[in-house]
């Protein structure tokens, strides 16, 4: 059994570490002007104006049940959709705002679709939820906010209660975690400081963390609506979940005062934003991406890879062929992946490999990241491999103990060193993989 053990939280883990891949969805009115999910404040964009998405959103080729199959197709087991983002439209029928997706010619509710489809195939449920709402008349104008540089911005911030903003959100978490069944896991987004300079330091603009969001009595609701859902800790409150962001770590994370594993989820996206961006052009190769994910595996956490859908609904091209990248390795590799975590310390992995080991500790996998030539050197695993293959096929690969199997004088040699002997030809796999079964 693996040897790792993380901190104790309030929420059920073990299905999420099990798991260790998901699917992340961003999608909202930003998807219509499509240069970014963050538009609205980038541009400063009036509420008269943005208005104008909110009157033509029209998804009509929205099939949650397509989106659910390209999800588990790929191999991922749990999805995260956002169900109001920092504009704060909302994709579900909320009784607390007419700002909804049942008011623009969708007419319907979109997040019901989601919970249903995903479901159906087996997928985990999640709902992410903005902290943030540039649109509520309650919510105080910010460094971040959209109005921050208006001429009158300290007047419309006259009145804005965030008591009042607060309740709103504690109002809204209830429909979501009381409407729509067994939900697993709350993502809300995001606290920040008031900035230390720059031209919004020193002002009446504040951030806004945990005592603005009263986030104790808005997790306290959360977990008494639904006992053993997880929760993220971007509240500025602790909880079950670290979410480094656009960021790939090195090691497992650490708690940062007490030095205990965290369960712990890298949120990526296939490009450089997270709403859909039509002429965002840095999407990442397929090696990267696969290579994101097992580098996430071998130190401990998961992946939340991000879609985000177009404004009439559908995963563009680009999506669907990133999607198709896993796909296509999972499909073969993904046992890999799956109940999966860390070596344990006593292996080390060769030049331009990771290490997933299955929890159970009976197998270890080595990713190989750069095919080499002949001969895979392992050191200290002579005497500890019962057999070894590609995963990919099941095709057994011979290994000798002790010394490379070479005429050559400088062949290396060691007591605890495996060979692996390879084909000379890698196989036709974006990142082979070889499982060995330990003793």
């Amino acid at each position: 059994m693996s040897s790792y053990v993380t901190r104790k939280t309030p929420g059920d883990t073990s299905w999420f570490t099990a798991s260790r891949f998901g699917m992340f969805i961003h999608w909202g009115l930003y998807a219509m002007p499509a240069r970014h999910e963050w538009v609205k404040t980038r541009e400063r964009i009036t509420e008269e104006k943005y208005d104008k998405y909110f009157k033509y959103f029209d998804p009509d080729m929205y099939d949650a049940k397509e989106w659910a199959a390209r999800a588990k197709a790929a191999g991922m087991k749990y999805a995260v959709l956002t169900t109001k983002h920092h504009e704060g439209f909302c994709l579900f029928d909320s009784k607390y705002t007419d700002y909804k997706a049942t008011n623009t010619p969708a007419g319907r509710d979109l997040v019901k679709e989601y919970v249903d489809a995903f479901r159906a195939e087996g997928l985990r449920i999640g709902f992410y939820y903005s902290l943030i709402d540039w649109h509520h008349p309650s919510f105080p104008i910010d460094h971040l906010h959209p109005r921050r540089d208006d001429e009158n911005a300290k007047e419309l911030n006259d009145g804005r209660d965030m008591k009042v903003y607060a309740q709103y959100m504690r109002d809204q978490i209830t429909e979501l975690l009381t409407n729509y069944g067994k939900i697993d896991l709350l993502w809300f987004d995001f606290s920040y400081d008031t900035p230390k300079d720059g031209p919004y330091a020193n002002g009446w603009m504040k951030g806004k963390g945990k005592d603005e969001w009263e986030a104790e009595k808005l997790i306290a609701l959360a977990r008494k609506l639904q006992p053993g859902i997880m929760i993220d800790n971007r509240t500025q409150l602790e909880q079950d979940l670290w979410t480094p962001e656009q960021y790939q770590p090195l090691e497992w994370l650490r708690h940062k005062e007490t030095g205990e594993l965290v369960t712990w989820e890298a949120c990526q996206t296939f490009s450089g934003s997270w709403g859909y961006y039509r002429d965002e052009m840095t999407w990442k190769s397929p090696e990267m991406l696969i290579r994101m994910l097992i580098n996430t595996v071998s130190i401990g956490g998961n992946l939340l890879m991000n879609v985000g859908p177009t404004s009439r609904g559908y995963m563009d091209k680009r999506a669907v062929e990133a999607l198709k990248v896993y796909e296509e390795w999972m499909k073969y590799n993904s046992r890999s992946i799956y109940n999966c975590t860390m070596a344990e310390p006593e292996f080390k992995a060769p030049a331009d490999c990771r290490l997933t080991q299955s929890v159970d500790g009976k197998r270890l996998y080595v990713h190989l990241f750069a095919y080499p030539f002949a001969h895979l050197q392992l050191k200290g695993l002579a005497g500890k491999v019962d057999y070894a293959q590609f995963l990919h096929d099941g095709s057994e690969l011979l290994f000798t103990e002790g010394k490379v199997d070479h005429f050559s004088e400088g062949a290396a040699k060691s007591e605890d060193l495996l060979v692996i002997n390879l084909p000379a030809i890698k196989p036709n796999v974006t990142v082979p993989v070889i499982e060995l079964f330990l003793k």
